[in-house]
């Protein structure tokens, strides 16, 4: 089991920068797939970014390709969101996630059920 916990969130001038982390319990975080999602007010929780077991692969939601970027650190049990040229449509609570399945096909990365694990989230809010 693993318990997450997110930081970083706060306000930010559109076009601006952030950086989310999501540090990790446990002594096997290398053996999760890490997720980011984010929910706005009145809409589903959707995918935004995912990073494989080892950090070799990454996965994004079309809308935050070439402005965020997902990795992580197993050996400081983080997985880092930074974020750059933000905008208004950005503005959500952002979950870490993670999933203990050893394998994933190619629609799993994108899939929320597939994650287990939900940290409590934290408020990005970009201002116009």
């Amino acid at each position: 089991q693993v318990q997450l916990a997110e930081s970083g969130g706060g306000l930010v001038q559109a076009g601006g920068s952030l950086r989310l982390s999501c540090a990790a319990s446990g002594r096997t975080f290398s053996r999760y797939a890490m997720g980011w999602f984010r929910q706005a007010p009145g809409k589903e929780r959707e995918f935004v970014a995912a990073i494989s077991w080892s950090g070799d692969s990454t996965y994004y939601i079309d809308s935050v390709k070439g402005r965020f970027t997902i990795s992580r650190d197993n050996a400081k049990n983080t997985v880092w969101l930074q974020m750059s040229s933000v905008k208004p449509e950005d503005t959500a609570v952002y979950y870490c996630a993670a999933s203990e399945s050893q394998r994933a096909k190619d629609t799993s990365w994108y899939d929320r059920t597939w994650y287990v694990y939900w940290g409590q989230g934290t408020q990005v809010t970009v201002s116009s």
